[in-house]
């Protein structure tokens, strides 16, 4: 591959970054280039592991394409999976930002490109870009803001914290269809480990769920027609 070729690649997958991510939205190309110059894509099979617990937090990953797992483990041993993110997302940003080693374990569900960013390069590009730093704020506030809910929730009924893991990931990942949101459809275990009931009791409840026409599974993909009686849905 000739130099030319080799720009150019690196050229498109720099913009397919910028265009991929909301926290670079507006910025001047001056700051875009600083922050991105040492951005590296791959793209992975699914259940590759990306960041391992404890390991050190050398770099940012950016979501282009696909679905990943952030996960961790209870005192027993047993996966909790904390979160389901994809395109447009951002993983590993707290490690980054606190200088300690990860929490967490992040695990592609499908076939997915990451671009990730030097750890040095992300926080010089919040240093000198205020806005980027208030909307990464956001985000991570939105997230336990979400976490939040989800715990009170634990006490409730299998509908309602299957209802609610819906939506968790609807507001999340989900996107307007031709029969209104739409979501990938998980494995039952993701599920499962999201609302932290058996799967089993997960598959019984996404059918009560059908039957009552608050969703929809077409292959690949749950929709809910109406987010708002979803909601209702819960106890």
């Amino acid at each position: 591959m000739s130099y030319q070729h080799e720009y150019q690649d690196k050229t498109l997958e720099i913009q397919e970054l910028i265009n991929a991510t909301p926290l670079f939205t507006g910025l001047s190309e001056e700051v875009l280039n600083q922050v991105t110059c040492h951005a590296a894509t791959r793209s992975h099979p699914a259940n590759r592991v990306i960041i391992l617990e404890n390991d050190w937090g050398g770099s940012v990953y950016f979501i282009l394409e696909g679905w990943v797992k952030i996960r961790t483990h209870n005192v027993d041993g047993k996966e909790v999976t904390l979160n389901i993110v994809g395109k447009g997302e951002i993983v590993g940003e707290m490690a980054t930002l606190e200088e300690v080693p990860r929490s967490t374990d992040v695990i592609t569900l499908t076939k997915t490109t990451i671009s990730t960013i030097p750890a040095h390069d992300f926080v010089t590009f919040l240093n000198i870009e205020p806005q980027a730093g208030i909307r990464l704020a956001k985000l991570m506030a939105k997230r336990l803001r979400q976490l939040n809910r989800r715990l009170r929730l634990r006490e409730t009924d299998s509908l309602s914290r299957v209802a609610d893991t819906l939506i968790f990931l609807a507001e999340g990942q989900g996107f307007k269809g031709t029969q209104g949101i739409e979501l990938p459809n998980l494995a039952h275990r993701e599920l499962s480990s999201i609302s932290g009931l058996a799967r089993e009791t997960v598959t019984r409840t996404l059918t009560k769920l059908e039957r009552k026409e608050l969703i929809t599974r077409q292959g690949d993909l749950i929709c809910i027609p109406d987010l708002i009686a979803l909601e209702r849905a819960i106890v």
